[in-house]
């Protein structure tokens, strides 16, 4: 018999909306002894079903909703059906001879939270970040053999957000192994070099295609500076657009490496390219020192804040950095400023950067909002699934 768990009153208001979170505070009781990720009934507190989902009693996400439809079972089936009808999402976004590189799962948009699966040529790389995603595994990656016949398939359950389950990080290859973890996608017609075994997140930062294709369109005749750059995307979309010169400004010698590579693929002219290892924060004041401008300047930094307590001091941040961009932005020209901290609203980073602009004694017109690709959906019922902001900006 399936173990339930019982919700305190009133607490089935957020399910009725398919949200798909049980808070360990709505829960007034548990019957039976589920296990970690095992499937559970979701009951109101007058002992209807309203959903079905894994139970996970080491975080403060008690239930993660695997459905909604009482008839329906959590089995092989059902996650073939799932990542089926994801995939054919996809499939009618993309000209996968152009681009190849494609999120075929976005966890809770896609109604299968914790799990997340992306694509890189014939290569697919899955996160399994929930109990209940863990204990599907086999069902999960059986559904992938299925639907993607003859490709190899790595594990990056390698994210922090796993403690939280009580789970250990898991990485390696699941199905058809290869000597190196390194694959060349197709995006947007450019070839990029993707690592997705040492790579950042599941290898590259797929979210951010969109935003790479808005700065090849207002790169041409710019000096830019990609800060931030990783392996260069951004740069190289920004010279393929027709930018002069791009200075590509990272931490990592393996990503710069991997950034000029990248130009050498696609043909490119180094020379319009300086790679400069340097920690963003101190460049770009040792630029304001020194009177350097560029005429676009590309800011997409990591997360500032993981959780609310440090929402505050992540507007700090933004604000801060923001705010010594634009000091280098010359009149007229572009800042393209990102933030992909969930917790991080659109009008509030508007505000933050805004608030910057002030304090650089520089004016800062919102020409463009810039979020995360399409195959990063946001479902009606989650909005959390919204996390990338972006905003093109003309400094004067």
């Amino acid at each position: 018999m399936t173990a339930s768990i019982i919700l305190q009153n009133d607490r089935d208001k957020s399910l009725k909306r398919r949200h798909p979170w049980v808070f360990s505070q709505a829960v007034k009781q548990v019957h039976g002894t589920p296990n970690s990720g095992d499937t559970v009934d979701i009951l109101s507190a007058d002992g209807k079903f309203v959903a079905r989902g894994a139970y996970s009693p080491n975080s403060q996400i008690r239930a993660r909703v695997w459905t909604f439809d009482q008839n329906e079972q959590i089995d092989a089936e059902f996650f073939l059906r799932r990542i089926a009808q994801a995939w054919a999402v996809r499939q009618q976004l993309f000209d996968l001879s152009q681009t190849n590189g494609i999120r075929v799962v976005a966890a809770e948009s896609d109604s299968l939270p914790g799990v997340t699966i992306d694509l890189y040529a014939d290569v697919l790389v899955c996160q399994l970040l929930s109990a209940g995603a863990e204990r599907q595994r086999k069902h999960i990656v059986a559904a992938l053999k299925q639907l993607f016949d003859g490709y190899s398939i790595y594990e990056r359950s390698d994210v922090d957000v796993r403690k939280k389950e009580g789970l250990e990080p898991r990485t390696g290859w699941l199905h058809l192994p290869r000597d190196s973890g390194e694959v060349t996608i197709k995006e947007n017609g450019l070839n990029i070099l993707v690592d997705v075994v040492n790579g950042h997140k599941t290898g590259f930062y797929l979210d951010q295609r969109d935003s790479r294709a808005a700065a090849g369109r207002y790169a041409k005749g710019k000096t830019v500076l990609n800060c931030f750059s990783y392996t260069g995307t951004f740069g190289l979309a920004a010279l393929t657009g027709g930018a002069t010169h791009v200075t590509n400004a990272d931490l990592s010698d393996l990503a710069l490496a991997t950034a000029q590579r990248n130009m050498e693929l696609n043909q490119l002219d180094l020379s319009k390219a300086t790679m400069t290892k340097a920690d963003v924060f101190k460049l770009l004041r040792q630029y304001k020192d020194e009177g350097k401008q560029f005429d676009m300047v590309i800011l997409d930094p990591p997360k500032f804040a993981e959780n609310k307590s440090q929402l505050v001091g992540a507007c700090r941040g933004y604000k801060d950095i923001n705010r010594v961009a634009m000091q280098i932005v010359k009149p007229g020209g572009l800042l393209l400023t990102f933030s992909c901290s969930g917790l991080m609203e659109e009008s509030l980073f508007q505000k933050v950067v805004a608030d910057a602009a002030l304090d650089a004694n520089r004016g800062c017109l919102f020409i463009e909002r810039l979020s995360q690709a399409k195959d990063h959906p946001i479902a009606s019922f989650y909005p959390e699934g919204h996390y990338l902001k972006g905003l093109v900006c003309i400094i004067q």
